[in-house]
């Protein structure tokens, strides 16, 4: 590697236990993901045996409260480990994502009991989770969810199907959203559900353009039943919080979109530095020079973005339409860059045998999970214009 090529991003942290976390999440990328990442994602094989290394070494509850076991670190440091394990595996990277998003019900509207109770297994304690809102036929359109949870005394029991869950059929635990009552977004409740309750199952594994490492499949719920004690918040209270955590799952999908876009940046400076045509590195021609300087830019652009809505959130401040214009512009951004390292590898970068087409797969994932970037853009321009009139 010369002077000119890939080189470590240069983070801005807050404090120096924040740079020790992201030296030891780069020594642990580099021990056990990166040697990998390429073969497992070939296989189709999910870490599971990293998950649980990253959860005995505090990485699955970096934003959580301390005294249940999380990290109290800021979101602008936890997004900025969740780049760096994305752009060594996005598999990893989006699956530390959703088992934040499946805790953040209960961290944030759990009762002091429950969280007591749960809390510290799900963060620390080796368990996996999984988010279930969308369903077969309830995507974008979450407040139209079918599922229904019909209270029996202390017990409910919830039927219906979700769909397009990550970790589902290998997570321990689901956070479900359920509807409780007729109105749209007041009648519906959040409830968390073990794996290996009786009539809990999953369907085989979606078969995915890209993330074969990373299973996701629909979740039937065929008369499951659960204590109240398992609801979390009020009854009807689910809507809002699917939303407040679609927003900070928003800043993961973000993070995670940089990490890949500069997964494919670094590939891409590392060939058209070695690469040699004409006499001479592809690298001194104008017209790559120039794609990669556009390459760069927009990483630090969708970096910056990302972590100035992370501030936000840090502060208390709303920014639900800063973490909708991250992860439209992130996403896309990524969808751009991972397509011209490509074009920039030329007929190698068509092959399995350099890493940037499977970036190039995967990127494009990344523009519809977590609401779609047309979705986005309703919530980016509500936030300016109000809502639809019509």
């Amino acid at each position: 590697m010369t002077d000119h090529g890939p080189q470590p991003v240069e983070r801005e942290l807050p404090t120096e236990e924040a740079r020790d976390l992201i030296s030891l999440v780069r020594e642990l990328i580099e021990r056990e993901i990166k040697p990998r990442a390429a073969e497992e994602e070939a296989a189709g094989r999910f870490p599971r045996e990293l998950f649980t290394l990253l959860s005995e070494s505090g990485l699955l509850g970096l934003v959580q409260p301390e005294e249940f076991g999380g990290g109290d670190q800021p979101y602008e440091v936890y997004l900025q480990v969740l780049e760096e394990l994305a752009a060594a595996r996005l598999t990893v990277g989006l699956g530390v994502s959703v088992h934040t998003l499946a805790c953040h019900a209960l961290a944030r509207y759990g009762s002091k009991e429950q969280r007591a109770e749960h809390l510290p297994a799900m963060l620390g304690g080796g368990l996996l989770g999984a988010y279930c809102l969308s369903e077969p036929s309830s995507g974008s359109d979450a407040a139209g969810l079918t599922t229904r949870a019909t209270r029996d005394g202390d017990t409910w029991t919830i039927e219906g199907t979700k769909a397009w869950i990550t970790h589902g059929g290998i997570a321990d635990f689901y956070t479900v959203l359920a509807r409780t009552g007729p109105e749209r977004t007041r009648g519906i409740s959040a409830f968390l559900v073990p794996a290996g309750t009786p009539g809990l199952s999953a369907a085989a594994p979606e078969h995915k353009m890209g993330m074969a490492g990373s299973p996701t499949a629909q979740i039937h719920l065929d008369g499951v039943r659960v204590p109240d004690a398992r609801r979390i918040g009020e009854e009807g209270q689910g809507f809002a919080i699917a939303l407040s955590a679609l927003d900070a799952g928003r800043l993961g999908i973000a993070a995670c979109a940089v990490g890949v876009a500069q997964a494919a940046l670094d590939e891409a400076l590392a060939y058209t530095a070695q690469r040699r045509q004409f006499g001479r590195p592809i690298a001194d021609f104008q017209g790559l020079r120039f794609m990669l300087a556009d390459m760069a830019t927009q990483i630090e652009a969708g970096r910056a973005l990302y972590l100035a809505a992370a501030r936000l959130r840090d502060a208390g401040r709303p920014f639900s339409k800063q973490a909708a214009m991250a992860k439209l512009f992130c996403t896309d951004a990524a969808m751009r860059i991972t397509t011209d390292a490509v074009q920039l590898l030329g007929g190698y970068g068509y092959t399995v045998d350099f890493p940037v087409e499977r970036y190039m797969r995967e990127a494009k994932v990344l523009q519809i999970v977590e609401g779609t970037n047309q979705i986005q853009r309703v919530v980016i321009a509500r936030a300016l214009a109000g809502p639809e009139t019509g």
